[in-house]
């Protein structure tokens, strides 16, 4: 089973309101150059601390897909990406047709930036949109505004980049179903090859959470948010894109092969803040403050904050019904030694009852209305 790498970059030029990941404001010195050297020399200690025997000796973990996220990985400097790939290279047996990934943010990047990032064997961009309205942009503290948005996109396009995806997120405050629409519409008319179109959630301790409990934003409309998932999923389906997963769209052949690994429960080894990995039956997380996560790689060579045994016969499961074609019995048996049908059969049965799922008898899969309610489709399996 190949396997995919995650490398956090955690760099911004600014925090937005509503992100509760693992960043901070980047000032170009010192630190990032420190990130980089500490982000490099976990990667050179990692076949002893996180994978699996069989690569003790770094080279014959095979992987197929190479993942920066963040943050805002296009802060990175080419020399500084080519730096960490190197690193990659050596410690992993790169398979020669991976699937290169770099999230950028629009404004962070310049056409001479991106041909050299595609000279590195970067085949895959993933930059964050949000919204082509530029209130709703200031509202959420972005840092870009729309037009920055459609220049990124036209950039990567004349650098020579054939497999774009951005992201989209509905249910913004005070966004309404007309506003939603035109956004919808100015990203297929960009046509790109992946769109990844989410539904707002607003996390404890984020800039949104204190300003919707403070009631200077409005709480979401959990019913406007459902008739926005529908809209979209007619309009980009009717567009050509073919929904893989509960949020994401593809044409054909541009599904994220690394995002999928995430779904189908393989092989991760994520480096850097926050960064988790995924070895098949352990999964491990890493410290989340950046200049803790550089003391501890400088100290020891590691920054593991969690290790954990999971249920993989469970996860399985739930992460496996976000991807349109289900859970397949066959395989579930094949894999976990578990008849699916005997051990879920009243949940199985409570949740089609309800309209929230469907099989052919083999495959069991979310229907149209089990999207909408997947959460309390997926706490049956946990």
């Amino acid at each position: 089973m190949l396997g995919g790498v995650y490398l956090h970059i955690p760099f911004c030029k600014s925090r937005c309101s509503y992100c509760d990941f693992a960043t901070d404001v980047y000032k170009r010195g010192e630190i990032v150059d420190r990130y980089v050297d500490a982000l490099t020399s976990e990667i050179l200690a990692a076949h002893d601390e996180k994978n699996p025997p069989a690569n003790a000796g770094g080279s014959d973990l095979s992987i197929d897909t190479i993942y920066f996220g963040g943050g805002t990985p296009s802060l990175l400097t080419p020399l500084q990406l080519e730096k960490i790939l190197s690193v990659v290279d050596k410690q992993f047996a790169v398979q020669p047709e991976r699937e290169l990934t770099v999230e950028m943010n629009p404004a962070t990047v310049t056409l001479e930036k991106l041909k050299d990032y595609r000279s590195l064997g970067v085949n895959r961009a993933s930059f964050g949109v949000q919204t082509f309205d530029d209130t709703e942009l200031k509202r959420l503290a972005r840092g870009h505004n729309a037009e920055d948005a459609r220049m990124t996109f036209r950039l990567l396009r004349d650098a020579g980049f054939e497999n774009i995806s951005f992201d989209l997120i509905a249910g913004l405050p005070r966004q309404t179903l007309a506003d939603w629409e035109r956004n919808l519409d100015e990203a297929l008319t960009l046509q790109p090859e992946h769109l990844s179109l989410y539904l707002l959630e607003i996390h404890d301790g984020t800039p949104l959470a204190t300003q919707v409990r403070d009631g200077r934003q409005p709480m979401p409309d959990e019913d406007l948010a459902a008739e926005m998932y529908e809209l979209m999923l007619d309009k980009v389906t009717a567009a050509g894109y073919a929904q893989y997963e509960i949020s994401n769209f593809a044409r054909t052949g541009f599904e994220s092969r690394h995002n999928t690994k995430y779904w189908r429960l393989e092989p991760v080894y994520g480096f850097g803040v926050s960064a988790h990995s995924f070895d098949g039956s352990q999964r491990y997380a890493n410290e989340r403050d950046t200049a803790k996560y550089v003391s501890l790689i400088e100290g020891s060579g590691g920054a593991d904050v969690m290790r954990e045994q999971i249920d993989a016969a469970s996860e399985f499961i739930f992460l496996g019904l976000r991807l349109n074609k289900g859970i397949d019995a066959a395989e579930y048996k094949t894999r976990f030694g578990i008849d699916l049908h005997e051990k879920y059969s009243a949940e199985l049965k409570e949740i089609r009852d309800a309209g929230l799922i469907e099989t052919d008898g083999r495959n069991f899969r979310l229907t149209r209305r089990g999207m909408l309610f997947s959460n309390e489709v997926f706490r049956v399996f946990i």
